[in-house]
């Protein structure tokens, strides 16, 4: 028996001396696979929850808009640190003590959160949260492969957008009618990460541990050569869906004020809600169109959709903007769901975890640089509406580049 083998029966031996497993029998492989799909949709939901609260905190306690986009900033920063250092771990150790303690993590999170008193507690939550949903993301990716390849890849692509969708809209209607509207959303959040580690601890581990795991949390890319022409060809296509999503979520808000004239934290939710819906519903009923074509359907949607949102925004029309929203949010589905498809069945068992951190450090890279660089400019000219044109122009480059390197790769080599 070796070193792991033992430390393993250790560690079950200890939680059953404990009372934490005694006459408990674990969890099925299905009831395994959505509590990890489960944990995916809440760690994401906690991520997009404070957006309908940014017009509250900065009422509370004045702050600009580039500070909103310095918090998404820092919470993308924090996720790459977590993905760069523990986005292999779960490879080595296995996949259950990872996401307990992440789960636990969040947990404590929630609290900072909600005691949080003025502009750095609550960057200090958002850096808990980065490294907690970091350290999670590929373990429970990897995961979710590890039980049901084809399921997995589909609830790799499926849940993120679901949680985000969940939180905002779920905190935005909090925000609108319901009492304590800074605390109760993570209280509630809480409540549920907690129950969520409780869970873990009955769940059986998917993958065989091995050696190697302190020389893993070195900072390293893990890019097998079978995915790395698949991940070239996805990244215009990554980037596009990420960095729109994370404009809708830091100065989506802004934007609906400044087409109301007024404060509304509830659309300022709903405008997440329905890009993260519509991306969700779009990767459900387009999982069997092939992967190419899925990246292609969704550069066109990024094209048509935030050509409209941005006539919306100029002419200020609410109707017009939630219909190129939702329209974007097909092309963040589908964009997304196919890369996800094109590079993940391509990585072993083993370098899972690995080539997800990839993924995912890209993915938080787009979602948190450009939006800081848009509330700078925001505050320098004072003038969202041009900054968003700036914006969506760049997303809509991004999406022809995709565009043109799926029609220059030939079929049989995308095959």
């Amino acid at each position: 028996m070796n070193a792991i083998s033992i430390a393993r029966d250790s560690e079950d031996k200890s939680l059953i001396k404990d009372g934490l497993l005694a006459g408990a029998k674990r969890l099925s492989p299905t009831a395994a696979f959505y509590l990890q799909a489960s944990i995916t949709v809440a760690f994401l939901a906690g991520s997009s929850a404070p957006t309908p609260l940014y017009p509250i905190y900065q009422a509370q306690w004045g702050f600009s808009p580039v500070a909103v986009t310095v918090i998404f900033g820092i919470y993308a920063i924090a996720v790459l640190s977590a993905l760069l250092v523990a986005g292999r771990l779960s490879d080595h150790i296995g996949r259950r003590p990872v996401l307990f303690f992440a789960a636990i993590a969040q947990a404590i999170t929630m609290v900072v959160f909600a005691t949080a008193e003025n502009l750095a507690g609550l960057m200090i939550a958002r850096v808990m949260q980065g490294l907690a949903t970091g350290a999670a993301v590929a373990a429970v990716g990897a995961g979710l492969l590890d039980l049901d390849k084809s399921r997995g890849t589909l609830a790799n692509s499926i849940a993120p957008a679901v949680g985000t969708a969940t939180g905002a809209i779920v905190a935005g209607l909090m925000v609108r009618y319901l009492p304590a509207p800074t605390h109760l959303i993570y209280a509630v959040l809480g409540v549920i990460f907690v129950l969520q580690a409780v869970a873990v601890l009955f769940m059986s581990e998917s993958t065989s541990p091995r050696a190697g795991a302190l020389a893993s949390l070195k900072p390293r890319f893990v890019l097998p050569s079978t995915v790395r022409e698949p991940l070239f060809l996805a990244a215009p296509v990554l980037i596009a869906v990420w960095a729109l999503a994370g404009f809708y979520g830091a100065l989506g808000p802004m934007l609906i004020r400044n087409m109301l004239g007024g404060n509304s934290s509830l659309l300022g939710g709903l405008a997440l809600f329905v890009l993260a819906a519509s991306g969700a519903a779009t990767v459900y009923l387009m999982q069997r169109v092939q992967a190419r074509a899925m990246m292609s359907w969704g550069a066109l949607a990024l094209l048509a959709g935030v050509a409209i949102t941005i006539a919306a925004i100029s002419t200020r029309s609410i109707a017009t903007f939630f219909v190129g929203t939702s329209i974007a949010g097909i092309g963040f589905g589908a964009g997304f769901q196919g890369s996800i498809r094109t590079i993940m069945p391509l990585a072993s068992a083993s370098d899972r975890a690995g080539v997800l951190s990839v993924i995912f450090v890209v993915s938080y890279l787009a979602m948190g640089v450009p939006v800081v660089v848009a509330g700078l400019l925001v505050v320098q000219f004072g003038d969202v509406v041009a900054t968003a044109r700036e914006f969506a122009t760049m997303v809509m480059i991004l999406a022809t580049l995709a565009l043109v390197g799926l029609a220059m790769r030939r079929p049989q080599q995308a095959a």
